[in-house]
């Protein structure tokens, strides 16, 4: 039964009695929407017609932003019509350009179109104090507006030898402060920033190698004789600065050493790891004396109070420990920080202390109280690298998107600087001479003008034959004392260190060109 009645409503479905029925019913519908719009909507189709006071407004705006400057110049002097053919040669092409640049002539005139008279008839018929940004009598002139120094007895007659002598002139362009011009505000920000200073260019002169991991961090003796890295192999090596041997080998941490801190107070070295633990290194007897417990994950940064017998610790449980190196007591947990702490400064005037994290913000922290006095909140990824200036009481920090220079003890913004690395920065070192120099996870190296901004470098380091090309990350970075040599902590397993050209010269080594921006961004 249910299959005879399915085969009924299947016949009854495809009834050519119906579908013709649906064929009268759809020319009725489109018979119906054709008068609708026949009788509401007899215009279809056309153009709508112009709002004559939305003209009148559009053409008084475009005649302040694009005419206004030039609609009080004298109208210059028609040329003089030629006597004869002119000569060949440039003089003659000069005068054929001079006499068509007097007009278009009266047929050209006669042969516009009637919407260009028109056009011209709205703009006259703009009042000058409806129109938008139109000034009084007696106002200073607009930004862009010509001023036009006159003789005293006033103006002279069109197409005269004084009026022509009035039009050339003309001295400056006045830019008052109610001007919009972009243009005008780019040239105010470029002759007012400051040129970088010329610095010589830097070339790598020796490569290190002995470790069996990545290298993940340095740091240089205060005394300049000798330096330290850490690596994920687990172990700690000392070279001589001078010569790049190996001097010492310490071993302690049970997984990646990500931080090393050489006091200039006490003949101690302090160093974390991914294994939770932080350690006190006696430099005298090479061994482990202190270590230093309360970490939930890994440690990735550490920095030396330099007049303070403490140390601070920054590291995947969100949070920065201050701890008492003597005692190993941990005296503060400084909280705040939403993700991984990937970057420390230490220093000794207010704010003591500046991290930075995964969670895009920078805390400036206040001892005393043990809470922020101030979170900036500029950057828009993560913070993994900062560096203090060691003349100015200012720092940088550095994130995937930019570079940004502070003012201490506010941490006012002073400016990004003026490049974009485009890569993940891991490092960045300052010198005393207002070199920068940043290392990102794709192996570039650029070195930049603190003053100015400017990237005056751009290098790539070169992995060590047997390592691939992914391996070239920069993951840490150091100058030593005097400035003059960078040390760098790469992914390749090696140490790289790096000078200046001795012979550059401005002349020589140029270095690449500055251009000064256009604007100063907020943030």
């Amino acid at each position: 039964m249910e299959v005879e009645k399915s085969s009924e409503v299947v016949v009854e479905t495809f009834n050519p009695d119906l579908s013709a029925d649906a064929k009268t019913i759809k020319a009725l519908t489109l018979q119906s929407l054709k008068r609708t719009y026949e009788v509401f909507a007899s215009n279809y189709g056309q153009p709508v017609p112009l709002d004559e006071t939305s003209q009148l407004m559009k053409a008084a705006v475009k005649f302040r932003d694009e005419y206004e400057h030039v609609s009080h110049l004298v109208a210059p002097a028609p040329a003089p019509k030629p006597t004869a053919a002119p000569p060949p040669g440039p003089t003659g092409r000069a005068s054929a350009a001079a006499a068509g640049a007097a007009g278009p002539s009266a047929d050209g005139d006669a042969s516009r179109p009637e919407s260009r008279s028109n056009l011209a008839k709205l703009i006259d018929n703009i009042p000058a104090a409806a129109a938008p940004g139109a000034k009084k009598a007696g106002d200073a002139p607009g930004a862009g507006q010509l001023i036009l120094y006159q003789s005293p007895g006033g103006p002279a007659a069109p197409g005269s030898a004084d009026a022509a002598a009035q039009q050339r002139a003309v001295m400056a362009v006045i830019a008052d402060k109610g001007g919009n011009s972009s243009a005008a505000v780019s040239r105010r920000i470029a002759s007012k920033w400051p040129r970088p200073v010329w610095h010589a260019p830097w070339k790598m002169y020796r490569v290190i190698s002995g470790h069996l991991g990545w290298v993940r961090c340095v740091a240089v003796d205060p005394s300049n004789e000798w330096f330290a890295t850490g690596s994920a192999d687990r172990t700690i090596k000392i070279w001589d600065l001078a010569s790049g041997q190996l001097k010492l080998t310490l071993t302690g941490h049970i997984e990646q050493v990500t931080g090393l801190a050489v006091s200039a107070r006490h003949p101690y070295m302090f160093s974390c790891g991914l294994d939770k633990m932080v350690k006190c290194w006696d430099l005298e007897q090479n061994k482990v004396i202190r270590s230093y417990h309360g970490h939930l994950s890994g440690v990735y940064c550490i920095a030396l109070h330099p007049s303070l017998d403490v140390l601070m610790t920054g590291g995947r449980d969100s949070v920065v420990r201050v701890w008492d190196m003597r005692t190993k007591v941990q005296a503060m947990v400084l909280s705040g920080h939403d993700q991984t702490v990937c970057s420390l400064l230490a220093q000794a005037p207010d704010p003591q202390v500046i991290s930075g994290s995964h969670d895009s913000t920078i805390r400036l922290w206040d001892l005393r109280k043990g809470k922020a006095s101030a979170v900036l909140t500029h950057h828009k990824k993560s913070i993994r690298a900062l560096a203090m200036h060691p003349q100015e009481f200012a720092f940088a920090s550095a994130s995937a998107e930019n570079i940004k220079k502070w003012a201490l003890p506010d941490g006012d913004f002073l400016h990004n600087m003026l490049s974009q690395q485009r890569a993940i920065i891991n490092s960045m070192a300052i010198n005393q001479d207002g070199v920068v120099a940043t290392g990102g996870d794709n192996g570039s190296l650029w070195l930049w003008d603190w003053r100015s901004g400017h990237c005056f470098q751009q290098d790539e380091t070169v992995v060590q034959p047997g390592s691939l090309e992914s391996e070239g990350a920069l993951y840490d970075m150091a100058f030593d004392m005097t400035g003059s040599r960078l040390i760098t902590a790469e992914g390749d397993k090696t140490v790289k260190m790096w000078k200046e050209v001795e012979d550059a010269t401005p002349e020589t080594h140029p270095g690449l060109p500055f251009r000064p921006p256009k604007d100063i961004k907020r943030f």
